[in-house]
């Protein structure tokens, strides 16, 4: 009895401490790229473009097509939750679970996809194990789309990328040069990151695959997308929430003088570079994003500071955006349901 009330006594800390490291590790990472990047930069200059230099009318265009976005996202999972047999949740419901997810994703990196669902049973009775499942078949189509969208920019805009590859240490032509880059260090832990992440992942899948009848569930739900019965919805849902993801980022060019004339094909290198960005598990891609998108941009003819700027503003207005539609959307699934539960 004494040994087992030492290993549980034992077990807590240990908990306590693997959950604190989830959070921190992605903060130190998100923390060191940023450093990097704006280590030398004159944090006035982003001061005095925010109190005369940014167009805010188009900014607001922007944030719209922001929340647009995570709208059609949240409508798009609910006609994959359709063919699954359980309790169908409401409209409104799917959408504030997106923007929940999307502000939890900048405490801990991709617990979004699980807190989506673990609202959805809360509030509607949905099989938690199901539309996880589904949640799983998105971001396959999701990655279909991101690699479509890869490959148009990719041949429209083919010397653009090589340059960035050479810049930062993808493509270096001696050993020394490549110890010596220092953006190379920068997307090395970037790498290993990712690297993390997935261990992460496919960790919390084993244990998934150890509880009876969860993996079934969860087959289940990835398999829905065949059995969708509006599939011209679903792919009209997918075409202009990724048309409002790039005007979303696009918009913003508009904001600053500096950004105004970039053309709409170096918006999309740009907006693809910071999509694999986001991929590295920081609050909301802080630091790996702004790294990719200031280096493509200094490509275009921008300026390293305004580039910096650029990045520094966006972001913070951009996950600004994310924080006020997680604390909609909580409040509003709570309010909705009339703040009970469904069992």
């Amino acid at each position: 009895m004494k040994q087992e009330t030492g290993r549980n006594s034992d077990a807590g800390p240990k908990k306590w401490t693997k959950r604190a490291l989830r959070v921190v590790l992605p903060l130190l990472l998100g923390g060191f790229v940023l450093y990097w990047v704006y280590r030398d930069f004159d944090f006035e200059q982003a001061l005095r473009v925010l109190r005369g230099g940014i167009d805010w009318r188009w900014m607001s265009l922007s944030l719209f097509f922001g929340v647009l976005s995570h709208v059609l996202r949240g409508w798009r999972w609910r006609l994959a939750l359709e063919p699954l047999g359980t309790p169908l949740p409401r409209h409104s419901h799917c959408v504030d679970s997106i923007f929940v997810s999307y502000a939890a994703s900048l405490v801990l990196p991709r617990v979004g996809e699980v807190s989506r669902c673990g609202l959805l049973s809360r509030y509607d009775g949905v099989s938690f194990s199901k539309s996880l499942g589904t949640v799983v078949t998105e971001r396959i189509v999701d990655t279909l789309c991101t690699l479509l969208i890869a490959g148009i920019a990719f041949v429209t805009q083919m010397p653009v990328f090589f340059t960035f590859f050479s810049q930062t240490g993808t493509k270096i032509p001696s050993l020394g040069h490549l110890l010596s880059s220092p953006w190379f260090y920068v997307s090395l832990f970037s790498v290993a990151g990712v690297v993390v992440l997935l261990c992460y992942l496919l960790r919390a899948l084993s244990f998934f695959e150890r509880v009876r009848g969860v993996a079934q569930n969860v087959w289940e739900g990835v398999m829905s997308l065949r059995r969708v019965r509006n599939v011209p919805l679903f792919l009209a849902c997918t075409v202009g929430m990724w048309l409002c993801y790039y005007l979303h980022f696009y918009l913003t060019f508009f904001c600053f003088s500096f950004t105004s004339g970039l053309s709409a094909l170096a918006g999309l290198v740009m907006f693809v570079g910071g999509t694999f960005a986001v991929v590295v598990p920081t609050p909301n891609g802080a630091g790996p994003w702004h790294f990719a998108v200031i280096t493509m941009m200094m490509l275009y003819g921008v300026s390293d500071t305004d580039s910096s700027v650029f990045a520094l503003i966006v972001h913070a207005v951009q996950t600004l955006l994310v924080i006020v539609l997680g604390l909609y959307g909580w409040l509003h699934l709570a309010v909705s349901s009339g703040g009970g539960e469904r069992r």
